[in-house]
């Protein structure tokens, strides 16, 4: 057997598998398909302070591919996340992960205070990336300076893991993960949907009510793999990869290219059960080439 355990920050997980914010709900979804302790990580779907209606739809698309979404950050607010979502997954066996929006850094701030004083969530993903929504989100992730208020702001008050989710919709995402890194990130995940659209050529109008929304899925492993490559050379905080991750030779890709742990998105819209193939995948791998532990090929096309 072949040790899996990965460490984010003081977060410890048991395998470097988690599956991606927006595409497991709240675990609850995934229940019948799989044991989640079995993961190294949920990150549960985007929460705000308010409840949120979403977008108009249609806000989903198949590419080629891929899929488009422009779902807007839908979810029924901090509030009932407490009341009546927090208690369920403060039964689950492994790390529960909150992925955070805000429209204003203040938003930020105080959803982040209340997290923290949930006591089985061990860590936020300060999601300052979403192309969906028309306020925060890309304001935040595409501007150097507002990035980096909005992550000092949030680290002053959170004192427990803090994992920053990357948008690949900049010039230079390495900009971005240094900002993270010096303002006391503990990660970075990285990357958000790119930015796409798609056109019913029988109706002549844009497949998606809001035009663009957010490309995912094979599509954008190889942009994904790149800038995990690029990131995990320029900071020394854990890279966590993510984009297009179907199976587990995609999730070893991520790995030897830099990434500490992965997530799988999309890939569980198709097949809820990959995240503990890919699990399962990995292990099989270490076992055959004799390697103990998947620490010894992170970053490994970096040592060679």
């Amino acid at each position: 057997m072949a040790d899996l355990r990965t460490r984010i920050g003081s977060l410890e997980m048991r395998n470097p598998v988690m599956l991606a914010s927006g595409t497991c709900g709240y675990g609850a979804e995934l229940d019948d398909f799989m044991d989640l302790s079995e993961l190294g990580a949920i990150i549960v779907k985007g929460t705000t302070l308010e409840p949120r209606e979403g977008n108009q739809y249609p806000r989903m698309a198949e590419t080629a591919s891929g899929m488009l979404n422009a779902v807007g950050l839908q979810n029924k607010g901090i509030d009932y996340f407490e009341k009546n979502i927090y208690p369920r997954l403060a039964e689950y066996d492994t790390n529960v992960i909150v992925n955070v929006n805000g429209n204003t850094i203040e938003d930020y701030v105080e959803l982040s205070e209340r997290i923290q004083r949930l006591s089985a969530v061990p860590a936020i993903e300060l999601n300052i990336s979403c192309p969906n929504v028309k306020k925060g989100g890309m304001i935040f992730g595409t501007n150097p300076a507002s990035a980096r208020e909005v992550i000092s702001a949030v680290r002053k008050v959170y004192r427990k893991t803090l994992i920053v989710k990357l948008s690949p919709n900049v010039t230079d995402i390495t900009e971005f993960a240094r900002i993270s890194e010096e303002e006391g990130a503990e990660a970075v995940s990285l990357i958000n949907t790119l930015l796409g659209m798609a056109v019913d050529v029988t109706t002549m109008k844009p497949k998606l009510s809001t035009i663009t929304g957010g490309l995912s899925g094979p599509a954008v492993k190889p942009v994904a793999l790149r800038m995990v490559w690029q990131v995990a050379r320029t900071v020394n905080i854990p890279v966590i990869g993510l984009g297009g991750i179907m199976n587990a030779t995609d999730a070893l890709e991520f790995l030897m290219a830099g990434a500490t742990a992965i997530q799988v998105g999309t890939a569980s819209f198709i097949e809820p059960r990959t995240g503990i193939d890919v699990k399962k995948g990995i292990e099989k791998f270490l076992v055959g080439k004799n390697l103990d532990s998947v620490r010894r090929i992170t970053g490994i096309i970096n040592r060679i």
